[in-house]
């Protein structure tokens, strides 16, 4: 399923919906979850910072054409959003390929990058509900 900007929330919904079951099928991309110290933090900072901080990460790390050191520039941990990138396949332009089909050696437009934010959202907050505060 290819990444299209509809701007009809309820198809970004549903592509959220499809690319999150898909992921799951996946035995390395199913293994992920927050650390209760990543929990901690999300839910400390709120929606909002985390949301941005996706953004900008994304934008930094996997938006150019030929990312720096492409394939390693996501930590596998340290701030939710890493864990978040290697569970939904945005951690490197080569999962972003084959994954979501945008082809590597061209810059992600800016709607692309924030359909990818959204994804990694999505999943943040599912693993928030899932994991709920003891």
């Amino acid at each position: 399923m290819e990444i299209a900007d509809t701007g009809n929330n309820d198809d970004e919904q549903q592509w959220i919906a499809t690319m999150l079951e898909r992921l799951s099928h996946s035995q390395f991309r199913a293994k992920f979850a927050l650390t209760d110290k990543d929990r901690a933090y999300a839910r400390t900072k709120g929606k909002a910072t985390i949301d941005r901080h996706a953004r900008e990460m994304l934008r930094d790390r996997i938006g150019a054409a030929e990312p720096k050191n492409d394939g390693r520039q996501t930590p596998w941990r340290g701030h939710p959003v890493f864990t978040a990138q290697h569970a939904t396949a945005t951690c490197c332009r080569g999962c972003i390929e084959k994954w979501h089909h945008l082809p590597k050696g061209r810059e992600l437009a800016e709607a692309e990058v924030n359909r990818l934010a959204d994804l990694v959202m999505a999943w943040i907050e599912r693993d928030l509900i899932n994991h709920p505060v003891r």
